[in-house]
């Protein structure tokens, strides 16, 4: 139960390090007020109401402009560079002695093969093959 809790606790760590440090940009297209169109990984298409309005001759339609492009920039956190030129001496001793400790887990235990050398086999004191009248041919 306790390693189920603690691979769930990593990914978690890994989603929230992943989503902070991720940055995105969203495009969007309104005609007027209503949004037409929006794209992450493009520009947004326009709806075609663009050449409408070069193309018209009404002057209100030219001033007003109702479409329009909207980009929405979210930044990720920069901030995640670890300087490693700099360690203090106790920083240093604790780092050797925590990678020691934790390759010494993986190490693997010599296998010795039980002698049996020291304890004799038990006294046969009937042949159970003649009780039985049972012989190997």
């Amino acid at each position: 139960m306790k390693q189920v809790i603690h691979k769930i606790v990593s990914f978690l760590m890994i989603f929230v390090v992943l989503f902070s440090t991720m940055s995105f940009t969203i495009d969007e297209h309104y005609c007027g007020d209503i949004l037409v169109n929006s794209s992450m990984l493009s520009s947004a298409d326009s709806c075609g109401m663009d050449m409408l309005q070069t193309s018209s001759t009404k002057e209100s339609i030219r001033e007003q402009g109702c479409c329009h492009n909207q980009k929405i920039t979210v930044f990720g956190q920069n901030e995640l560079n670890v300087l490693f030129d700099n360690f203090t001496f106790d920083q240093q001793i604790f780092i050797v002695s925590f990678v020691n400790s934790y390759l010494s887990l993986f190490e693997k235990l010599e296998y010795k093969t039980p002698s049996f050398s020291e304890f004799p086999p038990p006294l046969v004191l009937k042949k159970l093959y003649k009780l039985g009248e049972t012989y190997l041919i």
